[in-house]
């Protein structure tokens, strides 16, 4: 596990950073308005199950798996209006939340090509 994203990242305590920057960024930016309205007004679920999500998708300990099973992503994000917009607006989200946290600019360019081919893949408009 020590040549993982998750443990190049720095951990449990980094995966969680990156997230709560995630969403506090797509809180706050005029800019990604789309975005935050395909969301509950209360950010701490998503806050969570993405943290869960992504320590074992970046190679870490499965907890989404663990606690709630497949991630199903495609079909868990359907009843959700997700086009180039939405996707767009998740990338820049992520993508300023690494540089704020300083990531190696190559782990940034491997996270990114990873999360863009995942947000892609989550459009269904």
């Amino acid at each position: 596990m020590e040549n993982t994203h998750y443990a190049r990242l720095g951990g449990e305590k980094s995966v969680r950073e990156l997230v709560d920057r995630f969403y506090d960024l797509m809180d706050s930016r005029a800019d990604t308005v789309e975005l935050r309205k395909v969301h509950a007004p209360d950010l701490s679920d998503a806050r969570n199950k993405l943290f869960m999500f992504l320590s074992g998708w970046l190679g870490g300990p499965s907890l989404y798996i663990e606690k709630y099973g497949h991630p199903r992503l495609r079909q868990r994000h359907m009843p959700f209006a997700i086009g180039e917009l939405e996707r767009d607006q998740w990338m820049l989200c992520i993508q300023q939340a690494m540089q704020n946290m300083k990531i190696d600019n190559e782990l940034q360019k491997e996270l990114y090509a990873a999360f863009y081919k995942t947000a892609d893949f989550m459009r269904n408009q």
